[in-house]
């Protein structure tokens, strides 16, 4: 059994919130121009936006090896259709989201500095991820 600490529980539960609300955006605006795949359920009939609907968007902490950018949340954009997304689509659901993720992150952890970025071909989430409280006088 692994115990999380508090603050660990509490930064991966406004991260959620944030890949919550940016789903939510994507399905409004590209959610009808392609078709689920098949074994997808429809958007809103799971208890986890993850599970349902055309989008998919999560991270994960990479250490940045061979990262000019270092250690960050690699964002993963999926979306579950079997149908091809034009490349023209596909650049604006990723510019829509970084525009997106920086402003949310900076309402949801307003006292970090995290920054929304390419790295390669990734888009990724760098800056401060410390648990410990922001501005601490030494």
């Amino acid at each position: 059994m692994s115990v999380r600490h508090p603050r660990a529980v509490e930064w991966e539960d406004r991260l959620k919130s944030v890949f919550d609300r940016i789903d939510d955006y994507l399905e409004e605006k590209y959610g009808g121009q392609f078709p689920l795949h098949p074994r997808r359920q429809q958007r809103g009939t799971t208890s986890n936006k993850e599970h349902d609907g055309l989008f998919n968007i999560g991270a994960s902490f990479g250490l940045g090896y061979g990262s000019s950018k270092g250690k960050g949340y690699i964002v993963e954009i999926r979306i579950v259709t079997l149908e091809p997304v034009p490349d023209d689509i596909m650049s604006d659901i990723y510019t829509d989201t970084m525009r997106l993720l920086q402003k949310e992150l900076d309402a949801a952890f307003p006292e970090k500095k995290l920054k929304v970025e390419k790295d390669g071909e990734i888009v990724k989430i760098t800056g401060d991820f410390s648990l410990g409280k922001a501005h601490e006088d030494h």
